[in-house]
């Protein structure tokens, strides 16, 4: 297929800006934008991962030298993500056996996008009304669950943490899963987890999140290039060139805004790209017949 290589970069730096802002990956929007304009859902997939690693790793440098990055519970998250990940590409290619790798992915994204939006959403609601409502009053910096008591704590000094290694290890690896069946970074999991789940300081999880995003992200791609052959090299290298310069102003925009903005923008976001996703499948196509030509 032809596209336009303008569009393409355009498409690399924008979202990889808005990955250095909200600290994820940005392949929950960089999939779907390349289905919007053609390309084959497994194609996107593959191909997406490796702006997902141009953009993280600029993205991650950039935190780490302001020294926001947890590098103990980063190195947590990229063991378990590393793991799912190779479950994650297996389950890819038994869909694709089936035929439903398509409809598996288009599916996949409006229910994933739009739980997370909204859920987002409410809690980005309710944290701005407390602070509008508030009385200078001191409050706790994390809520404490069931999962608070697991065994094997550990101590991440970064993040003022003392909690089990099962919880970050189980959100890593469900997003290994997600990244090599979806080509996602996870990010958009990850960072309300880390802050809602995990209780993590909201001005380390971007930085500590690209981390687990980058490593996630590589292995995923290598399985799918050596299993699969998914990889468009040229398309992933014009989307790796505009999420290189994106993601590195996007850092720096995050610093500006507050958690509950960064939070509030996310989930709108979310929610677009489900909406549009979900009107694509259920409207009927214009051209209901395709005439394929098969290559031998």
């Amino acid at each position: 297929m032809s596209v336009s290589i303008f569009l393409l970069i355009g498409l690399g730096a924008g979202v990889g800006f808005l990955g250095g802002v909200f600290g994820v990956g940005g392949g929950f929007l960089m999939t779907p934008f390349l289905i919007f304009i053609g390309v084959p859902p497994a194609v996107a997939v593959a191909s997406t991962a490796n702006q997902v690693i141009a953009g993280g790793v600029t993205s991650a440098y950039a935190h780490w030298r302001r020294r926001t990055i947890d590098m103990r519970m980063a190195g947590v998250v990229v063991a378990g993500g590393f793991v799912g990940s190779v479950v994650g590409v297996l389950l890819f290619g038994l869909l694709r056996r089936f035929g439903q790798i398509d409809l598996f992915i288009s599916l996949s994204y409006v229910v994933l996008l739009g739980t997370v939006g909204t859920l987002m959403a409410i809690e980005a609601t309710r944290t701005f009304l407390r602070r509008r409502h508030s009385t200078g009053g001191r409050r706790r910096l994390h809520e404490h669950y069931w999962a608070h008591g697991l065994p094997f704590k550990v101590r991440f000094p970064r993040s003022r943490l003392y909690i089990s290694v099962l919880m970050p290890l189980a959100l890593s690896f469900c997003i290994g899963i997600l990244s090599g069946v979806m080509g996602v970074g996870g990010g958009f999991i990850m960072v309300p987890a880390m802050i809602y789940l995990l209780g993590m300081p909201t001005q380390v999880v971007p930085g500590t999140a690209q981390v687990q995003i980058v490593f996630v992200a590589a292995s995923a791609t290598l399985l799918q290039a050596i299993q699969h052959q998914t990889v468009d090299a040229l398309l992933a290298f014009i989307l790796l060139i505009g999420g290189v310069v994106g993601s590195h102003f996007g850092s720096v925009m995050s610093q500006r805004l507050r958690g509950e903005q960064l939070r509030g923008l996310l989930a709108l976001l979310l929610l677009v790209v489900a909406g549009k996703l979900l009107v694509d499948l259920t409207l009927t196509p214009g051209d209901i017949f395709t005439v394929v030509t098969q290559r031998r």
